[in-house]
């Protein structure tokens, strides 16, 4: 790790591995102290490697084009204590990961497997899908005006809609929904008291490396994947099941990577951001209004809520050589951390971007990421939402907080986990 003459302070280097602090905003008051003071530096948080803080949305932007100079899958390609990267590459014979998805891939293997199902989930097949989503959302609406004008909008409505839309494309029955949810829950929630599987313990009190939720998740798909090559389909699971590479069917680890990381990012992100909106939909009644006088408006309300809410916080990047980012050298194998939701607040972008503005133009979010590794699903998932909304607000006449919104408690992936509403029909 190179030499710099300041480290980030210690009280906000333990706030960037803090989950509780992704679910209480604190993390936002430590991106904007180290974006006004030291928006490219190395934090030192007990029990980690050290790693720069890139803050900044430029910096951001620079790093996510510069693909051959910042690799994904050279190290951890999300914070990991030092323990736990020992466990892992003890477990996975020396390799930082217990998967291997688009991901923790980078040239040439990335884009030969992101090319497999890329045009699943490109605009023209995407909007092809505008008729079944649809019939999806309208039953999620009416679920919702059937409360009686009272839910828990992410439990009873905002998990259920995208998890049907991305299962139904893989090819994943209805009745195995829920077990797919609390898998994905399980996954990205692991360290929230509510969402994580309970970890065994060592002699010495320690948690055990629990791979339990991956197993599992590997088991299901290994079995769908062994139907589609048996007896065919035309759904994502089949293609996935029977894809080659290079001449050869890709491998089952590989295999279960791709299902896992389609299973999971496919419909979380989006059911996060869609609670995002309603949650600020409920504090404003102005942007409501707003909104149901000119429902053209939905598409910016989309893209208001991804940057608000700004799902996956981090990524973590390594350097495959000396290399500058803002007059700063970054020594080859240094490890960094790439804070989307920090780019998403910078003031040098964002005019006001404290405020939830769903007519906010122009909106240039990192949310969805950029370069080679940009979002494989980000035009289906705005579509979900667009279609969503377009389908609800016409039944809204208010809409109010009934109780306490909370967020899941965790360093990568988060979002609403609970979003008690009231509200008024039209």
């Amino acid at each position: 790790m190179s030499a710099v003459s300041e480290r980030i302070p210690q009280d906000h280097a333990e706030t960037l591995v803090n989950p509780a602090a992704y679910a209480d905003h604190r993390i936002h008051d430590t991106y904007a102290w180290l974006r006004a003071n030291m928006p490219l530096s190395i934090a030192e948080p007990e029990g980690y490697d050290p790693f720069w803080v890139v803050t900044r949305h430029a910096d951001i932007l620079d790093i996510s084009r510069r693909n051959a100079e910042f690799h994904n899958g050279d190290r951890q390609t999300v914070i990991t204590t030092k323990r736990a990267d020992e466990m892992i590459r003890e477990r996975m014979g020396g390799s930082p990961h217990l998967l291997r998805t688009l991901v923790q891939m980078d040239a040439p293997d990335h884009i030969k497997y992101r090319l497999l199902t890329q045009g699943w989930f490109a605009p023209p097949n995407v909007k092809t899908r505008e008729e079944s989503v649809r019939k999806i959302a309208r039953a999620s609406v009416d679920r919702m005006l059937a409360t009686g004008g009272r839910c828990d909008f992410v439990n009873e409505i905002a998990l259920h809609y995208p998890l049907h839309v991305i299962m139904e494309i893989l090819g994943v029955p209805e009745s195995d929904e829920a077990r797919m949810l609390k898998l994905t829950q399980e996954l990205f929630g692991a360290a929230d008291p509510e969402l994580g599987r309970k970890p065994d313990l060592d002699e010495n009190g320690e948690p055990v490396m629990d791979m339990g939720t991956i197993v599992d998740f590997m088991n299901y798909f290994r079995d769908l994947a062994e139907d589609r090559r048996k007896n065919g389909g035309d759904d994502l699971g089949a293609l996935i099941a029977n894809s080659q590479i290079d001449g050869r069917p890709i491998s089952d680890f590989e295999a279960m990577g791709y299902y896992i990381i389609v299973a999971t990012a496919g419909h979380d992100t989006t059911s996060s951001s869609t609670a995002g909106a309603m949650w600020e939909l409920a504090k404003s009644p102005e942007q409501l209004a707003m909104l149901k006088a000119d429902p053209s408006l939905i598409a910016g309300l989309v893209d208001e809520a991804v940057r608000w809410t700004t799902p996956v916080k981090t990524f973590m990047r390594s350097a495959t050589e000396d290399a500058e980012v803002a007059g700063t050298t970054i020594p080859k194998g240094d490890w960094m951390m790439l804070c989307y939701a920090s780019g998403n607040r910078d003031e040098a972008v964002f005019e006001d971007p404290y405020t939830f503005r769903a007519d906010r133009r122009p909106n240039k979010h990192l949310s969805f990421g950029y370069g080679a590794h940009v979002c494989l699903g980000q035009h289906l998932a705005k579509l979900e939402m667009r279609i969503l909304f377009e389908e609800l607000l016409p039944h809204l006449k208010s809409v109010e907080l009934d109780g306490t919104p909370e967020n899941s408690q965790t360093l990568f992936v988060n979002g609403p986990k609970r979003l008690p509403i009231r509200f008024e029909l039209a």
